[in-house]
């Protein structure tokens, strides 16, 4: 409740009669009666109403569905959160007491209002985000987890939830006996858990990330026959960058993301060396507020969508989605980065999710309270995730294979680092055994020192891995699209003359686009990009103008 009470006037800002009447014309009004719901959770949402006259009560559910008041509303107030900004799900019931009379904003007139009313937009932004804080703060409205708190699902759907900033809840039955019931009453074998309590009254068995999605409601069953100016492949710092500025500038814009906004930078516990924060931000923060920012100008974001293949003949470009729905776009941008790399350590695979992690979060950093953890690993998300976790562990061991920390960190993380008394680093060290069984998880490791053979082992149940990663772009293979030795999009002049367009074209590549006309690449999976949060936003940013080149003569070949 800490953000209720620290921020009540945020949260609830009052609006005065003129300024309700300048809303009137982004909305219509609509009369409620006692007892009448306004919003349902669980339910897609109609918009945001600003109150006119009457009082309503604001509710969210415990985790069995019983009530809990949150506010009650009146004249001058208004009913929304983030969720409104694109038509999604609510995570509150909103009922009126008395006759309630109410203007009704629709999402697409609230983008408006968010664009032409520039003082009461800050004051209605601020409000709507703090508020999807609130939610997330007491679980309200999402779906209810039920399992051990270390279990390994339960860690991946939180990681879920958590990285799209989407609330919930979560009950360990060791510790709760409603929970321990529905365990027993619904998990009738260990594979079974969690259990995931949806806001409908499903009770869903260790679902994927799309069931939990469906389950929350935020999953779009199809798409209208639409074709879109540009389609965006990840929601990453560079894709986000694309929708916030493509949008902006009046295209229709569509992101797909697989599983969570922010890329590998929403891994970022702490960026220090982004211009305009200079006393830092973490990856999630930054991403979340490009998350929100997108959603104002209109684009459409949506998560999870994974883009399995991408059908180049023809216009527009069809991409067909893992599970079967398709999206036509006008062009594309892939900003679809990188896939962590695994380490080839035997039995690896068997402790994923297990001990082994590819993301330091608050969620893994509980886990590691005064135990010893390793970073594998010698970069900056490295170096980030060890001055994290030296927060909560009680020693951070940093295994670098190589001679230092020079050549991959910058400068500013290694002396953190060296001043860090908790953070060890070994070099020319490498883990060459993992020591447990998958079913009970990491029980310890053994590294050694690659010049003098020395071998160390140690009873440490959670390795962190930082060692780089490699281009997402196999939905791009079908496309012909050219890649560097790597894996990495070409584009402009790097792109080799066996692989430009026919000769007889008028137009190269521009030098953001592949060699697949209309198909822009930027960020990290980019050939020749700087693997930089900063960089990937300035490319996201730099990519619209030719955007709007290749539509702009698109269109005057049609005619």
């Amino acid at each position: 409740m800490a953000t209720m009470d620290d921020r009540r006037e945020q949260m609830f800002p009052k609006l005065s009669r003129e300024e309700i009447g300048r809303l009137r014309r982004f909305g219509e009004e609509r009369h409620y009666r006692p007892g009448e719901a306004l919003f349902k959770t669980g339910e897609p949402s109609t918009g945001m109403f600003v109150i006119i006259s009457g009082s309503l009560s604001v509710t969210k559910r415990d985790p069995f569905g019983r009530r809990v008041p949150i506010v009650e509303l009146q004249a001058g107030d208004f009913l929304a959160e983030v969720a409104q900004l694109s038509g999604g799900p609510a995570f509150v019931d909103a009922d009126a007491i008395t006759d309630v009379d109410t203007l009704l904003i629709a999402s697409e007139g609230l983008r408006s209002l968010l664009i032409a009313e520039a003082e009461l937009a800050d004051r209605i932004m601020r409000a709507l985000i703090l508020r999807r804080v609130f939610l997330i703060e007491t679980g309200a409205g999402g779906p209810v987890l039920i399992g051990p708190s270390a279990h390994p699902d339960v860690l991946r759907l939180q990681n879920f939830l958590a990285r799209n900033g989407l609330p919930y809840q979560l009950l360990d039955p060791a510790e709760d006996g409603e929970a321990a019931a529905l365990v027993k009453q619904y998990a009738a074998k260990d594979d079974d858990l969690p259990l995931v309590a949806c806001p409908d009254g499903e009770v869903l068995k260790n679902p994927d990330e799309f069931g939990l999605a469906r389950c929350i409601g935020i999953v779009r069953e199809d798409f209208p026959d639409k074709i879109y100016d540009v389609a965006v492949v990840g929601a990453g710092p560079g894709g986000l960058s694309t929708a916030v500025y493509a949008a902006s500038e009046g295209l229709s814009v569509i992101v797909l993301e697989a599983i969570a906004f922010g890329g590998q930078a929403g891994a970022s516990a702490r960026i220090e060396n982004y211009l305009g924060f200079p006393t830092g931000i973490s990856g999630q923060a930054l991403a979340g507020r490009a998350f929100v920012q997108a959603q104002k100008f209109g684009a459409e974001i949506v998560i999870p969508g994974e883009v399995a293949r991408m059908e180049c003949r023809g216009e527009p470009f069809l991409l067909e989605l893992a599970d079967g729905r398709c999206v036509k776009a006008r062009t594309a941008v892939t900003a679809s980065g990188a896939r962590y790399r695994r380490p080839s350590i035997p039995h690896r695979e068997d402790f994923e999710g297990h001990g082994i992690w590819y993301w330091a979060s608050p969620i893994e950093a509980r886990l590691c309270r005064q135990q010893e953890v390793v970073i594998i690993g010698g970069g900056n998300s490295a170096g980030q995730a060890a001055v994290f976790l030296s927060e909560y562990a009680k020693k951070v061991w940093m295994l670098v294979r190589g001679a230092g920390l020079a050549e991959s960190m910058s400068r500013y993380l290694i002396d953190r680092i060296a001043a860090t008394p908790n953070i060890e680093v070994l070099t020319h060290t490498e883990v060459v055994a993992l020591l447990g069984k998958s079913e009970t998880g990491l029980q310890g490791l053994r590294w050694r020192n690659n010049q003098t053979g020395a071998e160390t082992e140690k009873p440490i149940r959670n390795v962190f891995v930082f060692i780089g990663a490699d281009p997402a772009t196999q939905w791009l293979k079908v496309c012909g699209c050219a890649l560097d030795r790597h894996g990495f999009v070409r584009t402009g002049t790097h792109i080799p003359p066996d692989d430009l367009r026919s000769p007889d074209l008028p137009d190269q590549p521009l030098s953001l686009e592949s060699n697949v006309s209309g198909l822009f690449a930027v960020g990290d999976v980019r050939s020749g990009s700087v693997k930089r949060v900063g960089a990937a936003i300035g490319e996201g940013a730099g990519v619209v103008p030719q955007l709007h080149t290749f539509l702009s003569k698109a269109k005057a070949a049609s005619k």
